[in-house]
């Protein structure tokens, strides 16, 4: 018997909001599920934590990318499964797993969808399902979430990443496997877990969230100029042709820089570090994702008594 919980960044909101979550779970049998409102996303695993504490099976979570990672880097080694609200900017895993981009949809794929384990990648650790970085792109959300981003959405990387693309190159040793790949200076280290990291951009083409390896990208781009021809080749989907980009993949990733530098992951900026550890942990977390079954009719569920109420 399904225990539904709900974990919800309050400030995010998409289709109804939260009001309509509410009543779609009602229509399908779960008037009163576990429930948890927390104002920031750092705060979410808190609101994870109580949900598995009082018995939750399915963890929803309302909110963007950050709110999915800190849930995800919490529910690690639990039984519980995933369900992907995606209310915030970009929602990046739920893209490329294909969740519903209307609460009606993201409901039924949580409910009735197909259970699929899939790869995290801890960092430092911290665990992340879609990307993380250092360099560039971590100047670029740092700035962005400096709440920029909740007033123009998102323009704001747009903006930033274009502040700061006269950033200093960094000097990195890279080790994958315990082999070293690369020595010298970079600007931007991308790590992916799936093949779409910025929106709509198959950066890492062929990426599989639950084959065991993370794919990595060493940026040398220094100037303005070198910046627009590898961001051109980015989006034109052939980022392994542009010479100031590196790609390699591998199970275990070492990164020493020679001065402090900024980092993210899941879209949210985290300080500075001069190492990064990074190791994929197999099949550590069970996300529900769209299947032949939820492209039907709803299915109505019988609640038992004993079944979450209201937090």
């Amino acid at each position: 018997m399904t225990t539904v919980a709900v974990v919800a960044h309050a400030k995010k909101t998409f289709g109804g909001g939260l009001g309509e979550l509410r009543e779609v779970l009602e229509e399908r049998g779960f008037a009163n599920p576990l429930w948890y409102e927390v104002a920031k996303s750092k705060l979410i695993p808190e609101g994870t934590r109580r949900a598995l504490d009082d018995g939750a099976d399915l963890v929803l979570v309302w909110g963007g990318d950050g709110s999915v990672q800190r849930a995800i880097d919490t529910l690690v080694g639990s039984d519980a499964v995933l369900g992907i609200l995606p209310a915030g900017t970009a929602n990046l895993l739920a893209t490329n797993l294909g969740v519903p981009t209307d609460v009606a949809g993201a409901v039924e794929v949580a409910l009735d969808g197909d259970r699929r384990d899939l790869d995290t990648v801890r960092m430092n650790g911290e665990h992340f399902a879609v990307m993380a970085g250092a360099g560039l792109d971590a100047l670029m959300l740092r700035d962005a979430d400096a709440g920029l981003k909740d007033r123009i959405g998102r323009a704001a990387y747009i903006w930033t990443g274009a502040k700061n693309l006269d950033a200093d190159p960094v000097k990195a040793v890279v080790k994958v496997d315990k082999l070293p790949v690369y020595k010298g200076r970079i600007t931007c280290l991308l790590l992916g877990n799936v093949d779409q990291v910025f929106g709509g951009v198959s950066v890492f083409e062929g990426s599989r969230p639950d084959d065991g390896m993370v794919e990595v990208g060493i940026v040398t781009a220094r100037s303005r100029a070198q910046w627009v021809r590898t961001i051109g080749r980015v989006i034109a989907g052939r980022a392994e042709s542009s010479p100031f980009v590196m790609t390699t993949r591998g199970a275990r990733v070492r990164v020493t820089f020679d001065r402090p530098i900024a980092y993210e992951l899941d879209g949210g900026h985290r300080g500075e570090v001069e190492k990064l550890k990074i190791d994929v942990v197999p099949g550590s977390i069970t996300v529900a994702v769209p299947s032949a079954a939820t492209a039907g009719e709803p299915k109505l569920h019988e609640p038992s008594a004993e079944e979450g109420s209201s937090s």
